[in-house]
């Protein structure tokens, strides 16, 4: 391909180095990535890719163009990916898998940054991601027609979560180790049967004793809106009129919106402990406490999706000290779970363990969230043995033939 050219002073032609826009666009993937949209300045990607800023606003015209762009790029990717696994439930795992490896910025620019999109381009693009869902789908069903209506659609749903969970840790195995662990965890998945539906989930058990009425009012509200709107997108005067307050009122229970925004983190904290700790704690032996464990984590999923989601979508918004403590409590808590599942399984190496690990609590969170296909019987009877499938428990029909 040859190279770009542009003019330059004095009428000379100068010659720009091909590819850069695609240098540019996986630049700006990455740090948006890492960093979380609003901490990523023009000025910094045009620094990375070795241009100035003005140079930069030559390819890209604004940083909301930058990001659907990159949103886009993974996008277009996946629907590759989909289209190519056409043939079954096998290739369609095994090309999902390249992909996930390939585009592991994915997972947190759809479901972090792309929420700050305008609301028209969002739609757009959630209207292709359910086109290929749909199309997945038909790939499912043909070769599992005893699923009822949604089934396979909420296993692809899933599916797309356990690989985009990728984006929530940096392990980087040998590919072809990657890639082979990624399609068996997709071919088990995909090969669960559905179990009868759970009971609703019973009130939360109250915490000890703590902060007032109107201020866990205020803490609920705040997780719901941050989780939906994005931080940058919920004022005040929202989070205030969500509980039937004026926003200034807001101010007598936090100081600041980012005040607000800790406290949540932390009620989600102490709810996890309090529900979910004690049941590992309790469950007597590896096998017994990680089934006990599992039952209540999917408990307090459906309960408190919303605080699931802030602690997965704002954690880059808090404070340095807030999200020191926030990352801090979220590798520790991964480490009980994995050294659990190691117990249990003791042929997972440690990567293996902490890869399923990260898939599962993602496949529960994504699962209790309404979306098409992913709410009703269809998630209720498919949600725990999914869970219990991408750690390769008992209680689930895990024979790869099922799913080829």
């Amino acid at each position: 391909m040859a190279a770009e050219r542009g003019p330059a002073a004095g009428g000379r032609v100068v010659r720009r180095p091909p590819g850069r826009k695609a240098q540019i666009l996986a630049a700006a993937a990455g740090q948006f990535h890492r960093r979380g949209y609003h901490r990523v300045s023009m000025a910094e990607l045009a620094a990375e890719v070795g241009i100035t800023a003005p140079a930069l606003y030559r390819h890209f015209r604004s940083k909301p163009e930058l990001l659907l762009c990159a949103v886009t790029a993974d996008l277009d990717a996946l629907h590759a990916a989909v289209r190519a696994g056409s043939g079954g439930p096998a290739e369609l795992c095994a090309a999902l898998a390249a992909a996930a490896v390939d585009h592991r910025t994915l997972g947190t620019l759809w479901q972090r940054d792309a929420r700050l999109l305008p609301p028209a381009q969002r739609a757009a693009l959630r209207r292709r991601l359910r086109s290929d869902v749909r199309r997945m789908a038909r790939t499912v069903a043909a070769a599992r027609p005893e699923l009822a209506d949604g089934q396979a659609e909420f296993l692809c749903w899933a599916l797309l979560s356990g690989y985009g969970s990728l984006s929530y840790h940096t392990f980087a195995p040998p590919r072809r180790w990657f890639e082979e662990l990624l399609r068996r965890i997709g071919a088990e998945l995909l090969a669960v049967e559905p179990e009868p539906a759970p009971p609703a989930p019973a009130p939360a058990p109250p915490l000890p004793a703590g902060g007032e009425s109107r201020r866990e009012e205020l803490l609920r509200a705040a997780a719901r809106l941050f989780h939906e709107r994005g931080f940058d997108n919920v004022s005040t005067d929202r989070i205030g009129a969500a509980v039937g307050i004026s926003g200034p009122s807001v101010y007598k229970h936090f100081a600041a919106k980012a005040d607000l925004l800790a406290a949540a983190m932390v009620r989600s904290r102490e709810r996890l402990r309090h529900e979910v700790e004690g049941a590992l704690a309790a469950g007597g032996g590896p096998a017994g406490a990680l089934e006990s464990g599992l039952r209540a984590y999917l408990a307090f999923a459906r309960r408190h999706s919303h605080y699931l989601g802030v602690m997965l979508s704002e954690t880059e918004r808090l404070d340095p000290s807030d999200r020191r403590a926030a990352v801090d409590f979220r590798r520790d808590f991964l480490r009980v779970w994995v050294g659990l599942l190691q117990q249990v399984r003791p042929d997972y190496d440690t990567a293996e363990a902490r890869i399923r690990i990260h898939a599962m609590f993602a496949l529960v969170n994504d699962g209790v969230r309404h979306r098409p296909g992913g709410a009703g019987p269809a998630a209720d009877a498919l949600l725990a043995p999914a869970a219990r499938a991408v750690l390769g428990l008992p209680g689930h029909r895990a024979t790869e033939s099922a799913a080829s």
